[in-house]
């Protein structure tokens, strides 16, 4: 059976879907408290799970990359769920950390704004302007997010498999759709090779993660591809101190196996001094 993946607009009801499907699948449903459960395991304060959650991310101080690292944690945690098969991945650019596999159901819930603003006041026991004030900042974060982070349009109707407008469509009938879906045999003959893939992005976050945690990097973004242990790593740095200490911090980490570097060392303050 494929992985799920939702992308949901604020007050469409795409959670009570999404744990009607897990019951009927039998599928484990990764959703907010899912991850916050076991963030512990992974080295990650709750509080700060809660700063970087669907949070665009920024890498240009300190706290920053530490907070940029702490996002790195929970799409770790997205890929190790999602390398054990039948989950259904809620939110959090799920489908974008598992764009090269071809054994993901990529869903995506809409409804139109009023009702969107009526149901969610409703169900929160909130002012109407309230609501619509929440739901805005809500589409406006979680859009912002996937276009910081994967460079996607949240609302690109060809990112997704399918696409269900609530106040058009029961619950009911859209979880028979994605029932009959999930059962569809192409996903299914995917299932094998794809989890080579999730280990190889799995192997990509943590170098990421050791790169924005390193206090002897000035951070910047590297191109980091991996292949069953070997890693390609290439991009720019201040100094040659940089770039050995970048090449020792990714060959410490365990299933690394070989390094291939296009590393190119450029003295920045040395070009904006002649500008």
């Amino acid at each position: 059976m494929p992985i799920i993946t939702i992308s949901r607009e604020m007050g469409t009801g795409a959670y009570g879907i999404a744990r009607e499907l897990s019951r009927k699948l039998k599928y484990i449903l990764v959703d907010g408290p899912k991850l916050a459960c076991s963030a512990a395991e992974y080295g990650l304060s709750i509080d700060m799970f809660q700063a970087v959650d669907e949070k665009p991310p920024s890498y240009n101080t300190v706290e920053d990359r530490a907070r940029a690292a702490s996002l790195n944690l929970i799409e770790l945690m997205i890929l190790d769920f999602a390398k054990n098969g039948n989950v259904i991945l809620y939110g959090r650019g799920g489908q974008d950390l598992l764009q090269n596999c071809e054994n993901v159901l990529r869903l995506r819930f809409v409804a139109d704004f009023e009702e969107r603003v009526e149901q969610f006041a409703e169900r929160e026991w909130l002012d109407p302007d309230l609501a619509q004030n929440l739901i805005r900042r809500s589409d406006h974060q979680r859009g912002g997010f996937i276009h910081f982070y994967f460079d996607r349009d949240w609302n690109d109707p060809l990112s997704y498999d399918m696409i269900f407008n609530t106040s058009r469509m029961s619950p009911g009938s859209i979880i028979d759709a994605v029932v009959a879906a999930a059962r569809d045999p192409k996903l299914k003959e995917a299932d094998e090779w794809s989890v080579a893939k999730i280990e190889n992005t799995i192997m990509v976050k943590k170098i990421e993660s050791a790169l924005l945690k390193s206090d002897e990097l000035e951070y910047r973004p590297f191109r980091i591809d991996v292949e069953d242990g070997q890693v390609n790593l290439s991009g720019y740095l201040g100094s040659e101190q940089e770039k050995q200490a970048a090449m020792r911090v990714v060959s410490e980490i365990p299933g690394v196996s070989g390094i291939t570097e296009n590393l190119h060392v450029l003295n920045y303050k040395a070009y904006k001094d002649k500008c």
